[in-house]
């Protein structure tokens, strides 16, 4: 089995007639997701997606995949195909486009659709490319071919990619759902007809790769749901996510049986409902859907409103329902269905707006007290099932931390796919497929852009450290008006501090601390003031270090008397 090693350094050039594959996003993390694929001379791009900011990460908005390595050559790419519609597979797209506008988009119908709505209000008309499953598509020197897939959301596609190389299927987000609401079978007869053919390497969702068995049937959460309208007495709120299609169908079918009207809240629901709505995928009983304002008007035990917030987002309208600063008071006799996953890293986001939302006195209905949530990813059962189908020549696992990466590969390898012809590579690890093997060729830049609200890569590491650290230890502000010709304070400096429990005597033993900095750079005559404000800012930051065991950003403001 092949790791990845941080010692590597730039690819070579691309032996000839060679595939070069080079993850910039998805591999090591959830979300993000691109994969950047090289052949004579051509690039074709999978999926560009962002990855949401963590705590860690105060001020950011999203994370985008970093395009550096392909952007001298942005004129050579032949597409962008997006296997669905999901943030973390299209988020990244717009940000794409403003560098190359004309780069062809293909992707599913719904897809797409969800895309043109994002695109819409980054101002950009794409140029796309309608493709569905069955279809064969030749774009540049790759041959592709789409097949179907089930996820949680509609229209996902698994994508062949046939070239001298050799072919590589990628199989995009997926599970073997065999009931699917929408009777859109994961396509096992075309993964086995490829397997026949001869695929030399299989890329495959890791994402719940440690999760042992096979995941649960969509339809099973059906009874959980239809409980909840059942023997709710006031109004139900369901909070999903707003392309979670397959969910919203369950909600607005059950709304329908209990005699209950729905409202959608949030732009991004409303958007995303009103588009699955018009294109069929979302089938909306007639009269179901009404406007907020007349559900006002109806008893509480008719209403059901379908929001966003599922995961904590401080903005979303869950949220801001748990906070008091929403229209809508939740109150005694609501019931909040939360109809989705926990994602890593939002627990204690999602457990906050939880303990808020019982506060106000409702019954909230989660994944960790009932049924009513299931994964869109395929478990091991079935990724062993798919590898045996297959039998791929070579396995890349993609999309998924790299616990869910080794676990992904350790499948493949005990379905009898040797060792040696199973890679691990992470963001940036460039694989060459090459004369019918894999290999580690090197690693390309592929970093975290930030987009930080209008700037897009001007915020750093370093930017956020400030802010960690602002947020954490606090700041100190020092104004020091200083004589230029001895050196001296010409009158007692300023301080303007935040983050401390402090008052007017507090920094008054830090006068004396600066009057021996600025002493003994006047004897070295340092008279410089940059020089002299990193001066005082050590000197001020060892004092608070010593006596509050705290290190506050400083910021020395030293003026020429």
């Amino acid at each position: 089995m092949s790791h990845p090693h941080p010692e590597l350094g730039r690819p070579p050039g691309l032996a000839r007639g060679a595939l070069r594959v080079v993850p910039l996003g998805g591999l090591g993390e959830i979300g993000r997701n691109m994969t950047v694929f090289e052949h004579e001379g051509r690039l074709l791009v999978i999926d560009c997606g962002v990855l949401f900011p963590e705590e860690h990460q105060p001020g950011v908005d999203v994370i985008l995949p970093d395009f550096s390595w392909i952007r001298d050559r942005l004129d050579k790419i032949d597409g962008i195909v997006l296997t669905h519609g999901h943030e973390d597979h299209i988020g990244g797209v717009p940000y794409l486009l403003k560098e190359r506008g004309t780069i062809p988009v293909i992707g599913s119908r719904l897809t797409l659709a969800f895309l043109a709505a994002k695109l819409k209000e980054h101002r950009i008309k794409p140029n796309e490319i309608v493709v569905k499953e069955d279809e064969r598509r030749k774009i540049g020197p790759f041959d592709l071919e789409f097949l179907a897939v089930n996820h949680s959301i509609p229209d996902s596609l698994a994508v062949a990619l046939r070239t001298k190389a050799g072919t590589v299927l990628h199989t995009g987000d997926f599970k073997m759902d065999q009931f699917p609401l929408d009777k859109r079978l994961t396509d096992l007869r075309g993964f086995a007809r490829l397997g026949e053919e001869g695929v030399d390497l299989f890329m495959t969702d890791s994402t719940n790769a440690d999760v042992p068995g096979f995941t649960t049937a969509e339809k099973d959460l059906g009874p959980a749901i239809e409980a909840v309208f059942r023997t709710a007495p006031g109004r139900i709120i369901v909070s999903s996510f707003a392309s979670h299609v397959h969910r919203i169908q369950q909600v607005l079918d059950a709304a329908k049986v209990n005699g209950r009207k729905v409202a959608f809240v949030g732009r991004s629901m409303v958007r995303n409902m009103g588009i699955a709505g018009d294109l069929d995928y979302l089938k909306i009983p007639k009269g179901l859907i009404v406007d907020l304002k007349e559900l006002e008007r109806l008893p509480d035990r008719k209403v059901t409103l379908v929001c966003t917030g599922s995961q904590g987002e401080p903005m979303a309208a869950l949220s801001r329902m748990a906070n008091r600063d929403h229209m809508i008071r939740i109150g005694e006799g609501d019931t909040v269905l939360m109809a989705s996953s926990l994602i890593p890293g939002n627990e204690n986001a999602i457990y906050g707006v939880i303990n808020g939302l019982i506060r106000w006195g409702a019954n909230v209905v989660h994944k960790g007290n009932a049924k009513v949530h299931v994964s869109g990813h395929a478990s091991a059962g079935e990724l062993v099932y798919c590898y045996n189908l297959v039998k791929p020549r070579n396995v890349m696992p993609v999309h998924g931390e790299f616990r869910h990466l080794k676990a992904n590969a350790q499948l493949a390898i005990d379905t009898g796919v040797p060792a040696d012809h199973v890679v691990i590579a992470e963001d940036g690890v460039v694989v060459d497929l090459h004369k019918g093997r894999v290999k580690i060729a090197g690693k390309v830049e592929a970093g975290y852009v930030y987009v930080d609200a209008m700037t897009v890569g001007g915020v750093t590491e370093a930017n956020l450290k400030d802010r960690r650290t602002l947020a954490e230890e606090g700041v100190i502000s020092v104004v020091a008006i200083v004589d230029a010709h001895t050196g001296k304070l010409a009158e007692p400096p300023d301080f303007l501090a935040r983050g401390f429990n402090y008052d007017d005597t507090t920094f008054k033993v830090l006068v004396p601390v600066i009057e021996d900095a600025l002493a003994k750079a006047a004897q070295e005559g340092i008279g410089d003031v940059r020089q002299l404000e990193e001066l005082i800012n050590r000197a001020v930051g060892n004092w608070t270090w010593r006596h509050w065991r705290r290190r506050p950003v400083i910021i020395p403001v030293v003026i020429d008397a």
